[in-house]
Formats: C-alpha cells, structure tokens, sequence
C-alpha cells in the first residue's frame, strides 16, 4: 500500500465550516506538514488545487529541498494551461526533486469557478479536453516534436527538451464518477482516484474501469482518497467525529449543499447525496460527515485502529494500490495515522532510488539544442 497524505494549501484548522482555531497556509505550517509526512513514511502529499489554495506547482516545488523522499502528486486543471507547458512544468518539478513528482488530474468541478478562468466547456467536453491535452503532454515528455490537431487542442513544433527523471513521463492520477471520466481514465491515464464510498459501488466503479481499460490493452492502478479519524477506542474516535462538526450550524450546511449541486461532477453528487442522508454512517464506519460543509471528499473512516485497518484492507482487496488520506488538523494527525495505523498495514514506505536528473545536450535560450563541448 502506498499511503499519501494531504496538504491543506487552502487553511487547515480542528473544525469543519468554523475558522475557530483555523491555522492559514503559510509556507511554514505546509512545511512543518511535509516534513512530518516525510519522517513519518508516508509515499507522498496530494496538493490540491482551487482559486481559493496556495498554487500546487509552487507549493511543491517550495518544498522540495525540505524534504528527502517524499512524493508530490500535483493537482492540476488541464483547461488553464497549455499542454506544452505544463510538460515543461512537469519535467522541472520531476528533475529538480529526483524523480518525486506526480500529477493529479482534475478535468471537472465548479463551472462557476471554471468559467473565471475562462473555461466554457461542458462536463463531456472537458474530458475529451483532457485527454487531447494528455496526448500531447506525454509525446512531448518522451522527447517527440509534436504536431496535434484535435477538436480541443492544436500545437504545432510542441517542445519539452529536458526529458523528466520518471520515464517516460511522471505517473498520471485522474478522477471521474461519470461514464465520460471512466472512459478517459480507462484510454489515457495511469491511476484511477476515486473518494470513498461504500466498498460496493467501489469496487463497481473499478470494475468498470478496469473493463474499460482492458478494451484498449491496458492495466491501470487504483486509488481511493478518505479522511481518517481513528482513536484508541470507538468511543473516542466518535466523538473525535463529533467534534470536528461541533460548530457547523444548518444554515452553513444548506448554504455548501446548494453550491456543491452546482457543480457538474458526478463524484460529487455522489458525496453530496451521502452526506443528505439522516444517517451519515453509510457503511461500517465509513461516515459522511465531512461532506457536510466539505467538498471533495466528504467520507471518513472512524473506529479504532484495528477497525480502520481492517476498513482499508477491504478496498486494497478490491484493488486499491493508493491511499490518499488526510485528518482535521493535518500536522497532528499525519502523527496519530502514522502511530495508530501504519504498525497494521503493510505500508510501502521505501524511498525512491536517488536518481540525478538526465544529462541532456546543453540548451541554447535561444533555442535548440547545441552540442557540450570539451574543455579540452
């Protein structure tokens, strides 16, 4: 099991829907958190990405010296780049850290917040959008000039010269709950990343994939994104749940409810019914709470450690290789997973190889590649 935990660049705090005793993203606070997560053995961080978080790319590349083996897997929004230059991104985050650079793909979300950035396509278009975007980031990464004509994306001499360490290019994540997102995934990318449900439309949401994927020749990896709230005992880990919900009022929960049914993302209409029901423990110990005031994900796993651990044995039995895990606040419990859990799990907490970045013919700024020439 890989197990990554999650950086909060948009604010972190003990409470859901309350700044009571909220901590902002300051590059210390973010910095402390890699750090943790990388003594503590964690695979790697899942940086978020939003109008309202620190810039993935930046916050990464910030911490890369602070930390030794830790991975990042970057989220990133494919409509507001261009395919090239998100390749070159890719490459220089890969290179400058070794070889620890991962790419999270988020084709969809609030069409209110897309349209900022002027992004107009619909929910199908976007993941067409993606995996046109995909086509050329990839060719571009494995050292081709790329002319791509497509009905989304057109380049013409697309370039990325400094080939990145992880060959032939840096693992792609990607989400999507919808027939449109399943196809992509299947065609185009390497891990499928879905949130927490209960472990029967799970493991149907895999098994359709995995259909899909196989149909093109492929075998992907899967992935499943959880908050975690484990205690000593069921007891404490309840009112652990409860308290991080304490100060949520109805009118903050009707409020995020209304936003989140804007967004044209099947996942999150998933969280969202979740977190409608009366009962929010949709399955044995899974609990909907987060989904409350939260977007993303809206599921946790609450129990004792035991409880938990048998909980994310159940999903690595359906195929999930990734565990993307995050707890309110994120310094604390990245100590507390890694205590209560890790003992029970079979962690894979080896560091990558150290590997120096590529050596490649010295590039002209002015461009082209020019021959090293000798001292001699």
């Amino acid at each position: 099991m890989d197990v990554f935990w999650f950086l909060p660049v948009h604010g972190d705090g003990p409470f859901l829907g309350s700044q009571v005793d909220s901590r902002p993203a300051t590059l210390d606070y973010l910095k402390q958190i890699a750090v943790a997560a990388d003594q503590r053995g964690y695979h790697g961080v899942l940086v978020p990405c939003g109008k309202t978080c620190e810039e993935p790319y930046i916050v990464s590349a910030a911490l890369i010296a602070a930390t030794e083996r830790l991975r990042f897997l970057v989220a990133t929004r494919p409509s507001a780049l261009t395919p090239t230059f998100a390749a070159r991104l890719a490459a220089s985050l890969d290179r400058l850290s070794g070889g620890r650079f991962y790419l999270n793909v988020v084709a969809g979300g609030d069409a209110d917040e897309l349209a900022g950035d002027g992004v107009f396509l619909d929910h199908d278009a976007r993941y067409a959008h993606a995996a046109e975007f995909f086509t050329v980031w990839k060719r571009a990464l494995s050292g081709e000039r790329v002319d791509f004509a497509g009905a989304h994306v057109t380049v013409r001499g697309a370039e990325a010269p400094l080939t990145p360490v992880q060959r032939p290019h840096p693992p792609l994540f990607f989400g999507g709950s919808s027939p449109a997102g399943h196809a992509a995934v299947a065609e185009h990318f390497d891990t499928y990343l879905t949130w927490a449900e209960p472990p029967d439309a799970v493991a149907a949401k895999i098994a359709d994939v995995r259909a899909r994927a196989a149909r093109h020749g492929r075998t992907l990896t899967y992935g499943l994104r959880v908050n975690i709230i484990v205690r000593e005992t069921e007891a404490e880990a309840w009112a652990a749940a409860d308290h991080l919900i304490s100060k949520i009022d109805r009118k903050a929960v009707d409020s995020a409810h209304s936003a989140f049914r804007r967004f044209e993302s099947e996942g999150q209409r998933r969280m969202t019914e979740l977190a409608s029901r009366a009962d929010l423990v949709v399955s044995p110990n899974l609990w909907a709470g987060v989904g409350l005031v939260r977007g993303g994900a809206g599921t946790a796993l609450v129990g004792t450690p035991r409880q938990v651990a048998d909980r994310l044995l159940e999903y690595r039995d359906l195929g999930i290789d990734s565990f993307i895990l995050s707890g309110y606040p994120h310094l604390e419990e990245a100590h507390r997973v890694a205590d209560l859990l890790f003992p029970l799990l079979p962690v894979n907490a080896q560091p990558p190889a150290a590997q120096p970045a590529p050596t490649v013919a010295f590039v002209s700024p002015f461009g082209g590649l020019q021959p090293v020439r000798s001292a001699s």
